[in-house]
């Protein structure tokens, strides 16, 4: 019994339409594939920044602390002083 051309044809055009949807998931596979990739070496790039800022942050901070130490001693003797004015005559002097 001979094959049956519009079957074979179907065949065919779905064969076709086959090969192009898997040719195009593979090329879309690719790039999501490649641009995975670029995150990752983004990621570590962007962890090793991170890691090499951790010791100018900790410096920062104890310049922070140190300033803050230095302007309540400030304080303390600016209320100190102004607390032995307190009472004195400005003509005084």
């Amino acid at each position: 019994m001979p094959e049956d051309p519009i079957a074979q044809s179907e065949i065919a055009a779905l064969t076709r339409r086959f090969e192009e949807v898997a040719e195009r998931t593979d090329r879309e596979f690719g790039i999501v594939k490649s641009d995975l990739t670029a995150l990752r070496l983004q990621v570590g790039n962007l962890d090793q920044k991170v890691s090499n800022l951790e010791p100018k942050v900790n410096e920062l901070a104890g310049e922070v602390r140190g300033l803050s130490k230095k302007i309540d001693r400030n304080q303390a003797q600016i209320v100190e002083l102004l607390t032995q004015l307190v009472g004195r005559n400005p003509e005084a002097g």
